[in-house]
């Protein structure tokens, strides 16, 4: 502004105008020039100073606004965590408990040797395998989220029993949609069990129990031991014309010696003579009974562990609220 005024008042003098009487004219109107206010660097300066300190005044009354500071979680929330953590604990345990028997299991048969691994898939011990390794590892990951406080582990648990849920739910509803369809495949996996049932102990022991606590033998019939290589008429050994002596009436020898021998030779007898030492009856529909008998068992069982997987999903979704900041605000 100083400067401004210096040249109007240069310009409108005597000796830099042309006349004293020109100048004269002129001086009102330059005064009134220079009297006006112009707005300076000072003043934006100055405005700038005064919304920033507004700003800022803003900041200071109402910090949680702009920068919320999360709440301290009180003692149902560190509850629910300790309890969070155990709870993935004791399945992470169970999960390596079955990882550590399908392994063994696999290891003792030789079922990862290279001439047998084209026979792995169909292997019971790799059921273990699986769902011991899977088991595990979402649990591990809910032990880790809980006691890290690791928002990123706790959303991959929180998804995982999601799609677990979702998984055994449409199971459930493909079992009852496919019931006929599940006969077939049951039928299927026991043949499968019957003609691999020197290959496989674990196999053999599974057809042992199922024909002993259900007093059957074979599918449809004792005659269906006939399509194994070994119990077949044609094959040589002594087990040829013979079945499992878990078919047979009465398995033990004197009350408490099993009797590996009791059915040697009753593939060659005809159904009269037979039915005085081993079942005639297959196990299909002997099996199909029993699981119809426990339906409500088996719902029950299903039952618990949804509420199981809907406990931990609970806690999980509890501790990842409480280490979540809130929205940013302002």
């Amino acid at each position: 502004m100083a400067p401004l005024r210096e040249r109007l008042s240069r310009l409108l003098s005597p000796h830099g105008v042309g006349g004293s009487g020109e100048s004269s004219r002129l001086l009102p109107q330059a005064a009134r020039l220079v009297e006006l206010p112009y707005p300076s660097d000072d003043d934006d300066d100055d405005e700038g100073l005064q919304l920033g300190d507004v700003h800022l005044s803003v900041a200071e009354q109402h910090p949680e606004e702009w920068h919320p500071v999360p709440q301290k979680p009180g003692a149902f929330s560190h509850c629910v965590r300790y309890l969070a953590f155990l709870w993935n604990l004791l399945f992470l345990l169970l999960g390596l408990l079955a990882l550590g028997v399908g392994v063994w299991g696999l290891l003792a048969k030789g079922s990862l040797q290279d001439e047998r691994l084209a026979l792995l898939g169909s292997d019971p011990m790799l059921l273990f395998v699986l769902v011991g390794l899977g088991a595990s590892a979402v649990s591990l990951a809910g032990c880790l989220g809980a006691l890290r406080s690791s928002a990123c582990l706790l959303r991959f648990f929180v998804g995982a029993v999601l799609a677990f849920v979702g998984l055994e739910v449409l199971g459930g509803l493909l079992l009852l949609a496919a019931r006929r369809r599940l006969r077939d495949a049951l039928r299927a996996a026991l043949l499968l069990c019957l003609l691999r049932y020197q290959h496989e102990p674990d196999l053999q022991l599974l057809v042992d129990e199922v024909q002993r606590a259900l007093s059957c033998c074979g599918l449809r019939s004792y005659r269906d031991w006939e399509s194994n290589p070994y119990f077949n008429c044609s094959a040589p050994g002594v087990q040829a014309c013979s079945v499992p002596s878990s078919c047979c009436l009465q398995p033990l020898q004197n009350g408490s010696v099993p009797n590996e021998q009791c059915a040697r030779g009753v593939l060659s007898l005809g159904d009269v003579e037979a039915a005085g030492i081993v079942h005639l009856g297959g196990c299909v529909v002997q099996l199909g009974a029993w699981l119809r008998g426990q339906a409500g068992g088996i719902a029950s069982g299903a039952a618990v562990l949804v509420l199981l997987e809907a406990a931990g999903l609970l806690m999980a979704l509890k501790v990842l609220a409480d280490i979540t900041p809130g929205p940013m605000q302002g």
